[in-house]
C-alpha cells in the first residue's frame, strides 16, 4: 500500500500532527521545574504547581482519551503501521525495541523488534491490516471439543485441522521477530520511511521453508545441539534455528549492530530442559487456541524449545549477514542488553530475565577491545563466561560465575519466611532425568539437595562446550541453584554515557507460580514485600574481574507521590540523552484501582541536573490499552522513536463511543484523600482514530514542531 493511500485510511493527513492538546480536563501545569510542559496523568504529582485545594478541583472528574498525548509544541509523524510490507514480509505486529542507525544525511535504519500476538485486536483487525483471511473463528471452532487446546505434532499429515493450525499459528509467527526500514528526514525535520536495500525482515518461522536462512548459534550451545546423543527430543537442524520470536527489548553495540532480546518465549514453546541441556518433545506445549489466548505457537511447526529464549545479533547495514544467536549469554527470559566497550578492556554485557524471580546477568567476553568500534568485535560474544547477580542490603554486590566449578548455594525458604513469605526455592530437579525444576520448600531440604549436589559441574551432566553448553541453556534455575538475588522483573538496561554507570529499571515486586523477588532488596517505601510499581537502579560496576563487586543504589522508585513514589507505575525500557536525562516508559498492569490510578502507559523524563533534578515528568501518555516501548534518539537528539504496543489489547476495537466511569481514591499534596470520577474509553481505534476501526502498533518519531532539539 502506497503511503499516502495508508494515510488516508488512517485518516491522519500527510503530516499526521495529532499529538498536541491536553487529555485531561482542566489540569493546568504551572511547574518551572520540567524542561518542557509536562503532559497532565489523572493524579497529583509533587511537581504539578498546584496548592491542594487546586489538586482536589482540577482532578475530581476527568477524562481519559484514545489518542498519543505529547506537550504543547510537539508533534509525531508516523513511520509504519502493522500490516505494512517490509521486504519479502510484512511490518510486525506489537514492535517494541528501536534502534536508530545513523547513515548519513539525513538518512537512517531504524531496527524493530516484534515482541507477541494480543488476541483479540489481532484478530480483529488482521484481514484489515494485511489483506489475508485469517481462519481464526474456523479454527476456535474446530478445537472448541478439545477444550481449546490441539497437540498438532499428533495429527496426520492430511488431517484438515494441522492446515488450519498451521495457517493461524504461522501468521501468528510470521508477525513476530525483527525488522528492519530505511528512513529519511526532510528540511521541515519530518521522518519518513523508504523502501529500500537495506529493508529486511526476520519472522518467527525465517528458514522454514529456505535452509539457507536459517539461524546460527554462537558458543556452547551448539555443542548441545549437535550432539545425537541426548535425553530429550531432536529437532534434526543441528546447530541452526527457525525464526526469532517474542523479541522484546534490545541495544546496540558500538560498532553498529543491534542485539535483539527473546523474552517469553514459554508461552510459545516447551521451557524446560533436560540435565544435557535437551528440551522435552513440542507436544509437551500443545497448541491453543480459545479466543483469549493464543499460545503454543511452536507446537504447529515442531520447534525445540532450547533454541529460543535467547539473545539475537544482526546487522541492519548487512541485510545479506545471518542472525545469531549468541549462546555465551545465556537463554533465560532475556529482556534488556547494555553493551560495554572499554579499549583494552573485555567486552561486557548486561541483561535480565523478565520474571518474578528472575536475575541480573553479566558477561565477559574472553578477548579484549581494541577498537570499541571494530565491527570484528562481534566475535568477542563468542567466547567467555556468564556472570549472575547477588545483591546485599547494605548496597554492595558480587557477581557469581555460571560456571561448572561453581558452588551450589541456594536461598532458603526461611529468608522469606523472615518477611512473613512462603517461597519455595526453584532448583534443577534433583532427579536429573526429569527436565525442568524442583521446588525446594524448606531449609532441610536445600541442605540435603547440597549434600547430593555441590557443584554446577554435579547437575550438568558431560564435559567441556557440552557442559557449559546445559548450564547456560538452564540459566535461570542454575543461577537460583548458585544462590543468585531473585530479582523485581529487570526489564531494561543502559549505560549513562555521563558515569558509565549501569541503569536498571526493575518493573513491579511481586511473586507468581515460579517465584518472587527477594524482600531483603526489592521492597516498597514503607517495606512492603509486594511494590508493583517499580524502581530504577544505579549500579556501579568494579570492573571485570572474575566475580568482581558492584555498587547499587535505587536511583527512583514508582508509586503514587503519597505513597512514597514519583508518581509513576511500572518502568519499563530506559535511554539516556547525551545530557544525562533518563527518559522512562513505563509498564503498568491492570485490573486493580492501586494500579489503575496512573492511567494509561506513558514515558517520562528524570532530569539529571538543574531545579527538576530527583524529580519526574511526564512527557507522553499513549492511547487505551497500550504500552509506549523502544524509546530512542536520532543523532542531533532532535527526535524521540517510540514504539506504540498493543493499543485496545483488553477490548479490542472501540466501537459505539464505548467506555466506564471509575471510581478512583487520589490524595493532594497535603495527604487528604478524594475521590476522582474518571471517564475512560474501552478498547482503541489508534492511530486512525475512526470509531469502529481497528487499533494497530505502529512506530512514531516525536519531534518539536520549531525543529529545536528535544530538550
Amino acid at each position: 500500500m502506497h503511503r499516502r493511500d495508508l494515510f488516508a485510511l488512517f485518516g491522519l493527513g500527510g503530516s499526521v500532527a495529532l499529538a498536541s492538546g491536553l487529555p485531561l480536563k482542566a489540569l493546568p501545569l504551572r511547574s518551572a521545574s520540567a524542561p518542557f510542559i509536562p503532559v497532565p496523568v489523572p493524579l497529583p504529582l509533587p511537581g504539578d504547581g498546584l496548592s491542594a485545594a487546586e489538586q482536589q478541583r482540577a482532578q475530581r472528574r476527568v477524562s481519559v482519551l484514545d489518542r498519543l498525548v505529547l506537550p504543547p509544541g510537539y508533534r509525531f509523524d508516523l513511520l509504519a503501521v502493522w500490516g505494512e510490507p517490509l521486504a519479502d514480509g510484512r511490518f510486525g505486529y506489537n514492535n517494541d525495541h528501536l534502534s536508530f542507525t545513523d547513515l548519513g544525511e539525513g538518512r537512517a535504519l531504524l531496527t524493530v523488534n516484534f515482541e507477541y500476538i494480543s488476541p483479540r485486536p489481532w484478530s480483529e483487525g488482521y484481514s484489515e491490516a494485511t489483506g489475508e483471511t485469517l481462519p481464526w473463528d474456523e479454527l476456535i471452532e474446530a478445537i472448541r471439543p478439545r477444550s481449546g487446546v490441539v497437540d498438532v505434532t499428533a495429527l496426520e499429515a492430511a488431517d484438515p485441522l494441522r492446515a488450519l493450525a498451521r495457517a493461524v499459528a504461522g501468521a501468528a509467527l510470521r508477525d513476530q521477530g525483527i525488522g528492519v526500514i530505511e528512513l529519511r528526514q526532510e528540511p521541515s525535520g519530518q521522518w519518513r520511511r523508504l523502501r529500500g536495500r537495506f529493508d529486511r525482515r526476520l519472522s518467527g518461522l525465517e528458514g522454514l521453508d529456505d535452509p539457507a536462512r536459517r539461524l546460527r548459534v554462537s558458543g556452547p550451545a551448539a555443542a548441545v545441539f549437535r550432539n545425537p546423543v541426548r535425553l530429550g527430543s531432536n529437532d534434526g537442524l543441528g546447530d541452526r534455528v527457525i525464526g526469532t520470536f517474542a523479541n522484546c527489548a534490545g541495544g546496540e553495540t558500538p560498532w553498529g549492530t543491534v542485539l535483539s532480546a527473546e523474552e517469553n518465549v514459554q508461552s510459545q514453546v516447551v521451557e524446560a530442559v533436560y540435565a544435557d541441556g535437551s528440551s522435552p518433545a513440542p507436544a509437551a506445549l500443545p497448541l491453543r487456541c480459545d479466543g483469549r489466548r493464543l499460545d503454543g505457537l511452536g507446537n504447529a511447526f515442531a520447534l525445540a524449545g532450547n533454541k529460543y529464549g535467547w539473545m539475537v545479533e544482526i546487522d541492519p547495514r548487512q541485510p545479506q549477514r545471518p542472525a545469531i544467536k549468541h549462546s555465551w549469554l545465556g537463554r533465560y527470559r532475556h529482556e534488556a542488553v547494555a553493551v560495554a566497550a572499554r579499549a583494552g578492556e573485555p567486552l561486557l554485557v548486561y541483561s535480565g530475565c523478565d520474571r518474578h524471580g528472575g536475575h541480573l546477568y553479566r558477561f565477559v567476553s574472553e578477548g579484549r577491545i581494541t577498537d570499541p568500534t571494530d565491527p570484528a568485535n562481534s566475535v568477542l560474544l563468542e567466547a567467555g563466561r556468564l556472570e549472575v547477580a547477588r545483591f546485599e542490603p547494605d548496597g554492595s554486590g558480587r557477581w557469581i560465575p555460571l560456571d561448572p566449578s561453581t558452588r551450589l548455594n541456594p536461598q532458603r525458604p526461611s529468608h522469606y519466611a523472615a518477611f512473613g513469605l512462603q517461597q519455595p526455592t526453584l532448583v534443577p530437579h534433583s532427579d536429573r532425568s526429569q527436565a525442568g525444576a524442583e521446588a525446594l520448600a524448606s531449609d532441610e531440604a536445600v541442605e540435603a539437595y547440597r549434600q547430593r549436589y555441590s557443584t554446577l559441574a554435579d547437575l550438568y551432566p558431560g564435559a567441556g562446550e557440552e557442559r557449559l553448553g546445559a548450564i547456560l541453556i538452564d540459566a535461570h534455575l542454575a543461577a537460583n541453584a548458585v544462590g543468585a538475588t531473585a530479582a523485581a522483573r529487570p526489564e531494561d538496561t543502559v549505560i549513562d554515557p555521563s558515569s558509565g554507570d549501569l541503569l536498571v529499571a526493575f518493573t513491579a515486586a511481586g511473586s507468581d507460580g515460579g517465584g518472587r523477588s527477594d524482600p531483603a532488596i526489592f521492597h516498597g517505601p514503607n517495606g512492603e514485600s509486594r511494590w508493583p510499581h517499580g524502581w530504577i537502579m544505579r549500579l556501579s560496576d568494579q570492573g571485570p574481574a572474575r566475580a568482581g563487586g558492584f555498587r547499587w543504589r535505587m536511583l527512583a522508585s514508582g508509586g503514587a507521590p503519597w505513597q512514597g513514589g514519583l508518581g509513576f507505575s511500572g518502568p519499563d525500557n530506559l535511554a539516556v540523552d547525551r545530557s544525562g536525562n533518563v527518559w522512562m516508559v513505563t509498564d503498568r498492569g491492570g485490573g486493580s484501582s492501586d494500579l489503575n490510578l496512573f492511567g494509561n502507559n506513558s514515558c517520562w523524563v528524570l532530569p539529571s541536573q538543574g531545579p527538576g533534578a530527583g524529580g519526574a515528568y511526564c512527557f507522553a501518555t499513549g492511547p487505551m490499552e497500550c504500552e509506549l516501548t523502544g524509546p530512542c534518539f536520532d543523532a542531533a537528539e532532535t527526535s524521540l522513536f517510540l514504539a506504540v504496543q498493543h493499543p485496545g489489547e483488553s477490548n479490542g476495537t472501540r466501537s459505539d463511543q464505548a467506555g466506564e466511569w471509575q471510581t478512583i481514591p487520589l490524595r493532594d499534596r497535603r495527604g487528604q484523600a478524594f475521590e476522582q470520577r474518571r471517564w475512560v474509553p474501552l478498547g482503541s481505534n489508534w492511530p486512525s482514530g475512526v470509531p469502529g476501526r481497528s487499533p494497530r502498533p505502529a512506530v512514531v518519531a516525536i519531534r518539536r514542531s520549531s525543529g529545536a532539539p528535544l530538550l
